[in-house]
């Protein structure tokens, strides 16, 4: 894997695009100022990345009796005594 190097004023204006590339094809970036490296942009590891939260509950209810029905009644509350 080769090691890509860009200066500081360039990374600004094309941040963007860079981190788009850099997740493409996997290789870090060399953030360089006045030709000495100052930084390592890097992609995340596979094991770290995230993936949706919808539906990464799926298949988790073990008990579904009534969705409608109150989690607990005015008369179990404490604030109504």
């Amino acid at each position: 894997m080769s090691v890509k190097a860009i200066a500081a004023a360039e990374f600004k204006a094309k941040c963007l695009n860079l981190i788009d590339q850099m997740r493409a094809d996997g290789e870090p970036i060399t953030i360089t100022k006045r030709g000495k490296p100052v930084a390592v942009l890097s992609p995340v590891p596979a094991e770290h990345r995230h993936t949706s939260i919808i539906g990464a509950m799926k298949g988790s209810v073990l008990m579904f009796d009534d969705p409608f029905s109150p989690a607990a009644y005015a008369d179990e509350w404490d604030v109504n005594r």
